[in-house]
């Protein structure tokens, strides 16, 4: 495991608070925890945090997701395992973690719309942003 290279989350109290907060809000929405931990988990899967991929998997057993469908989640498109809900939100989770890539297609956004309501695909989309700041911190300051 890396040496830490600063402590973030006391350095800059106000702003880590920030995105606690925001994933508290989050929780609270309508997506459903499980939903966002398929996601947490697979935008970590994509940026290669090993603290988060080990929350986040941690989480999803705590939930009751088998441990089958955890370990197949890099494969999701080939997987039998995961419903149309989680497999549009997984594909734009995957859009928006490349999107100097993808630049976000509207194949990619528009499956969104025949599963979640608009303020569903706006909270989705915070997620997603959140945790590649997650996952930026504490790949880049070694968390």
């Amino acid at each position: 495991m890396p040496t830490p290279r600063l402590p973030y989350a006391t350095l800059s109290p106000d702003a880590y608070r920030g995105l606690v907060q925001t994933k508290q809000a989050l929780e609270k929405g309508s997506l459903g925890k499980q939903l966002l931990e398929w996601v947490y988990l697979r935008i970590s899967q994509i940026n290669g945090c090993a603290f988060c991929l080990e929350m986040h998997a941690s989480a999803l057993r705590a939930g009751g997701a088998p441990d089958a469908k955890i370990d197949s989640l890099a494969g999701w498109r080939a997987s039998a395992r995961f419903d149309d809900r989680e497999r549009a939100a997984l594909a734009w989770a995957e859009s928006l973690a490349d999107v100097a890539s993808t630049h976000a297609p509207d194949g990619a956004f528009d499956p969104l719309e025949a599963h979640f309501s608009d303020a569903e695909i706006s909270d989705l989309c915070f997620a997603i942003a959140l945790m590649g700041a997650f996952n930026r911190l504490a790949i880049g300051l070694r968390q």
